[in-house]
């Protein structure tokens, strides 16, 4: 077997064995259940604040954002129960209920970082109160992002519309950008999965050490979604199983499965740095046979 497959082997049998090890089913679940029962209150604060900062057009950006990553069967009875929340009309900014969603809101990112901190094998040195604020900071500025690209989002059509009369030729090109909501949408998730592996779980990791793991990450949850929407349309029948409920038994498995995914992109980028360290060991460090060696030959420059 080539060397780099027995590298990837290694390092594939690590991660997975220390995702079971590490009672990472258990943990998995734990994130689904947490991100969903956060989706709502999230989605309260962040169209609170919206409202606050004029961004009136939330409701469908978010719905985008949030959901068009998702299987369709599954994001649709999701995306239609989102809307009718976020219609209804609320206080102002700082009433009990917005500042209690604003809360719970942040228990889904301190579900993440707990699975996180169990995946790169790290121990949580922080005060519990430094990590709910940083919690609390990430949902913040995750609805202020929101906000922002709502606004965006409905400044570039009249834009557009503009440019149009004045440069008709451009009209073509600029229809085709408007239309890049989904290559927005991806490009978001990317740019969250960075933040959170880079910045969310205890220690320090460099950029190049959180890739991998987030390519096999995306490239997984491209498959389970295919495979999870195929399985939806030829065989489950959760309606028969859980009636009103099956739509969101249905997302809850899903997430489930993504909790499973990104739990496994961690664990494969902590085994991948284990192995990078051992390897360096082994071919410059202090402890490698070539050191070795020399360590055991008489110093003949000291006699002389």
């Amino acid at each position: 077997m080539p060397t780099i497959f027995r590298f990837l082997y290694k390092v594939l049998f690590d991660a997975l064995y220390h995702f079971t090890e590490d009672d990472g089913w258990a943990m998995a679940s734990h994130v689904a259940l947490s991100t969903l029962l956060a989706i709502f209150p999230f989605l309260i604060f962040a169209a609170t604040l919206a409202g606050f900062l004029g961004a009136d057009q939330f409701a469908d950006t978010a719905v985008h954002l949030i959901f068009d990553t998702w299987p369709e069967a599954i994001a649709e009875p999701l995306a239609a129960q989102v809307q009718q929340v976020l219609t209804v009309p609320r206080g102002g900014l700082l009433t009990i209920s917005v500042l209690a969603a604003f809360y719970f809101a942040s228990n889904g990112v301190e579900a993440l970082r707990v699975s996180l901190n169990r995946a790169y094998r790290v121990s949580e040195n922080r005060y519990w109160y430094h990590t709910r604020l940083a919690s609390l900071g990430y949902v913040l500025v995750a609805s202020v992002i929101f906000a922002v690209v709502s606004v965006v989002l409905v400044a570039v059509p009249v834009a557009i519309g503009i440019i149009g009369e004045r440069l008709p030729w451009l009209t073509d090109i600029l229809t085709t950008v408007s239309d890049w909501s989904l290559y927005f949408t991806v490009l978001i998730l990317v740019v969250g999965l960075f933040v959170v592996h880079l910045f969310l779980p205890a220690g320090t990791r460099r950029l190049g050490d959180v890739v991998p793991g987030i390519i096999l990450t995306l490239v997984a949850w491209l498959i389970g979604g295919i495979v999870f929407a195929f399985y939806l349309s030829k065989f489950a029948n959760y309606t028969a199983t859980y009636a009103g409920l099956a739509s969101v038994m249905i997302a809850l498995v899903f997430l489930y499965m993504v909790g499973v995914i990104f739990m496994v992109g961690a664990e494969f980028n902590a085994a991948l740095m284990k192995y990078r360290v051992r390897y360096t060991l082994v071919r410059g460090g202090p402890f490698s046979p070539d050191r070795r060696r020399g360590l055991s030959k008489p110093d003949h420059d000291a006699d002389v």
